[in-house]
Order: structure tokens, then C-alpha cells, then sequence
């Protein structure tokens, strides 16, 4: 076998009855930029208010590292959560009602993975107060509106998940990348 032809390997079953926990690379599905495109033209057509938020965002800013899902920090309001739910089936999501439910009130997270990607829409970050302060200290990078990388770090830091502490001293250092290079620049 090539290094290059190791991902090919079919999986070995060591025991009955044992299952695959690990997904792939070829079934595993990544964040890319043409579906922050599309969730960006469908929530601005339904005038949601938003922000990219988590490793997503964080890319959005440049930070150089991949993740399975966009994640979007969404204003709590019943006409807003009617606007993305809108939105959402217009991208595709097929939405339960009971999901519906929950966008509408602004769950604190609601998790979608019935749609053409995963997506996280989160109402409540860990280490964000209010939606409109985070709106005021938002990065508007090529018509993304993004959480500040002050943000996103906070919200890591008070989640406190292994991953998100294993992320914390690469996304602090992208964070003073980021200031020394996005300064003076029209993002």
C-alpha cells in the first residue's frame, strides 16, 4: 500500500458485533466556503440577523484549520427565528416541526443535520451576554458578519470542551496574527 492509498483501507471489524465510531474522510463532510456563501445570500434575502461564530467564523477571519460545521450565532427573536426558519428550508434543511419549534423560541442550540451540511445555530454562546454586543463588535469580512476573534475565544474558553481547549492556544495566536495583520485593512 502507498501513503497515499492508507485512507482507502476498508474498515476491519475486530470482534462481532463491533461498529465503526470514526467516520471516513471520504464520509466526513467539511465547512467550506460555498455554503457560507449560500447561508449568507439565504439569510440576507429573509433579513436575519446573524453571525458566523465558532471555527467557522474564526475561518472566516483566516484562521487556518478545517471543521465539520458552521456555526451561527443567531439574534433571539420570534420574527427573526420565523426569517432563518424560512431560510433554512430554502437551503434545503428539512426542518421537523418540532425544530421549527425550537428556532422559533431560540433554543440555546439547535443542531441540524438533516439538511446539505451540518449546521449549529446557537442562541446562547458560552461567554457572550448579548447578542447586540457581539453585533457591535462584529467583523464584516467580504459581507460575512462575523463574531470579533475576541468573541469566538470566549465562547471556547467558557464552554470549556476538551476540543475547544485543545483549539484555545492556536486560535489565541491567530488572534494576535489577525491584529497585527488586520489592522489599518478594510476587511
Amino acid at each position: 500500500m502507498t501513503p497515499n492509498s492508507a485512507h482507502l483501507k476498508l474498515w476491519q471489524s475486530i470482534g462481532s458485533g463491533v461498529q465503526r465510531t470514526y467516520l471516513d474522510g471520504w464520509d466526513m463532510r467539511a465547512f467550506e466556503y460555498r455554503q457560507a456563501e449560500e447561508i449568507r445570500e439565504a439569510l440576507k434575502r429573509h433579513h436575519v440577523r446573524y453571525l458566523f461564530i465558532g471555527k467557522s467564523g474564526a475561518i472566516l477571519l483566516g484562521f487556518p484549520d478545517t471543521t465539520q460545521d458552521a456555526d451561527l450565532f443567531v439574534d433571539r427573536s420570534i420574527e427573526n427565528g420565523r426569517a432563518l426558519v424560512t431560510a433554512l428550508r430554502e437551503l434545503a434543511f428539512d426542518l421537523s416541526d418540532t425544530q421549527v419549534s425550537e428556532i422559533e423560541r431560540g433554543k440555546d442550540l439547535v443542531q441540524l443535520k438533516n439538511g446539505p451540511f451540518d449546521l449549529d445555530l446557537i442562541f446562547a454562546p458560552d461567554g457572550i451576554e448579548r447578542f447586540k454586543d457581539a453585533w457591535d463588535r462584529r467583523i464584516e469580512i467580504e459581507d460575512f458578519p462575523v463574531c470579533h476573534i475576541d468573541d469566538i475565544i470566549a465562547s471556547k474558553e467558557a464552554a470549556g470542551r476538551e476540543r475547544d481547549r485543545e483549539s484555545l492556544p492556536r486560535l489565541r495566536a491567530f488572534r494576535e496574527y489577525w491584529i497585527q495583520h488586520a489592522q489599518g485593512r478594510k476587511l
